[in-house]
């Protein structure tokens, strides 16, 4: 018997979920490489007390983004995406922390929009998930929730485009860290592939995409970075509206 006729759909079934958990096991691990990547600027906050010019809206942003995709994995909402809820509750943990410390060491008023911000966002959290509670039909519940993390992935990958734009223009890649853009890109093809082996398609569309723009990255990344220095037409900094 050949390899076609021993390969029945239960093997095939158990090979693609063997696939996909492998799969989405690599992506948590190399979401972890992003989410541990702003730990050296909070080091110099925590040393200066003092946030400086950052920002903490990223953290904001990304904090709403894993709450979204951690509600769309778990069970209540789909029962085949543990290892979704799982990153994105790693994730969710991180950015709190994140904005807990930015909070304590920002000057006044970035200590009342920020502390604004975090309750905004708890607030909208809690009415997604109560809203989405209220759907009886499970498919269309998923339905609902897949699409606004869908939406939210989509977006957050679409955040790169302002960094390759910045080092087109500047032709360096001195704004675009390569292994935050390695990361980014190992995690969105990790969950592609774990979106394809369970044919969901509100994670493989978004980290589709995002595995596109890892790749504009990392190409414009080697581009750049062998160019020599004295062909730089532009400076490294310049005002950016």
């Amino acid at each position: 018997m050949g390899v076609e006729g021993a390969m029945t759909p239960v093997h095939l079934y158990f090979v693609s979920r063997i696939c996909k958990d492998a799969a989405g096991a690599a992506g948590n691990i190399f979401a972890i490489g992003l989410f541990v990547s702003p730990i050296p600027t909070f080091k110099r906050i925590v040393r200066n007390k003092s946030t400086e010019h950052f920002s903490g809206l990223p953290y904001i942003y990304a904090l709403l983004n894993c709450l979204i995709c951690m509600w769309y994995g778990s069970p209540f909402v789909s029962d085949d995406n543990l290892l979704v809820m799982t990153v994105n509750s790693a994730g969710a943990v991180f950015q709190f922390v994140y904005i807990i410390l930015f909070i304590t060491f920002a000057d006044r008023a970035n200590k009342v929009r920020m502390t604004g911000f975090l309750l905004a966002i708890i607030g909208a959290f809690a009415v997604s998930v109560a809203g989405s509670l209220q759907i009886p039909e499970p498919a269309l519940r998923r339905i609902t929730v897949g699409s606004l993390s869908g939406a939210s992935l989509i977006s957050m990958f679409a955040s790169p485009l302002f960094a390759i734009n910045l080092v087109i223009r500047t032709k360096s890649v001195e704004f675009m860290p390569f292994y935050l853009s390695l990361s980014t890109f190992l995690m969105s093809t990790s969950f592609l592939l774990y979106g394809l082996f369970n044919d969901d398609v509100f994670i493989y569309v978004p980290n589709g995409i995002g595995t596109v723009l890892g790749i504009t990255q990392l190409v414009l990344y080697f581009y750049f970075k062998r160019r020599p220095k004295d062909k730089l037409k532009e400076p490294l900094v310049e005002p950016i509206a």
